[in-house]
């Protein structure tokens, strides 16, 4: 087992939302939460959700792929997401599966805008997912099957996980995109649920809704919640809450 990163440390309030501690290991235990591990799959910087009891049992679960926005990193949803306290308050709802999330760093570097733009847009990113995917499900024990498998992301990450889905169309059931940069004009044609949300104050609104009025050109089915502010995490706290209990 690799080391322990994070457990809970959100849900107890001991991290600033904020903060993003490249390289820091935390060693805390919160009963019932499960616990984010660091590591890197095909070369790439990741962190880990894993249920509690994870290493105890031997079933497969299914897995969320959960990617971050410009200039963020693979502890972005973890510290600023909140994603431990909202996976917490929805297991003792009884709202969600059990599961893994991975949480890879898509866009390492921290290049400018156009650096990070440019980078995002080559191709490279979902040309080696499935590389990548492979890999993950060597490492953990989760399923290769596309109803247990889902794909989400912020922003530039809604970009990723658009054309990911689009390349990979068919592996993932589940698909989300929260407030996304929609540079082009893809989508994945038959998941289970594609959920796609934004705020009325968000920059990329005009944009997103362009991307909505193609989606409704071409066909392809959706599902849309719209919020009150703008591009922010308190938006994609909620609407990762509001997608996980549709998942699986």
């Amino acid at each position: 087992m690799k080391k322990l990163l994070f457990s809970a440390l959100l849900a107890a309030g001991l991290f600033a939302a904020g903060c993003s501690p490249k390289g820091q290991v935390q060693n805390a235990q919160v009963p019932g939460v499960g616990e984010v591990i660091r590591d890197t799959l095909n070369g790439v910087p990741c962190c880990v959700y894993l249920p509690e009891h994870y290493v105890d049992r031997t079933e497969v679960y299914p897995v969320l792929y959960l990617q971050h926005g410009m200039w963020g990193n693979e502890f972005d949803w973890t510290l600023k997401g909140n994603l431990l306290g909202i996976m917490d308050s929805l297991l003792r709802a009884g709202a969600v599966r059990e599961m893994v999330v991975i949480m890879p760093d898509n866009c390492p570097g921290r290049p400018t805008f156009e650096e990070e733009k440019a980078n995002a847009t080559t191709g490279e990113w979902e040309a080696n997912f499935a590389t990548f995917m492979a890999e993950a499900e060597s490492e953990y024990r989760i399923s290769a099957e596309p109803a247990q498998r889902a794909i989400a992301g912020l922003s530039m990450g809604g970009y990723h996980t658009m054309r990911v889905s689009y390349v990979l169309d068919g592996q993932f059931e589940y698909v989300a995109m929260f407030s996304p940069a929609t540079f082009v004009h893809n989508a994945p044609t038959r998941p289970r649920v594609f959920w796609l949300a934004i705020g009325t104050e968000d920059f990329l609104w005009d944009s997103f809704q362009e991307y909505r009025k193609w989606l409704e050109a071409e066909h392809i089915e959706y599902t849309y919640y719209e919020s009150t502010g703008g591009h922010d995490w308190p938006n994609w706290q909620e609407y990762l809450g509001r997608f996980l209990p549709k998942l699986f």
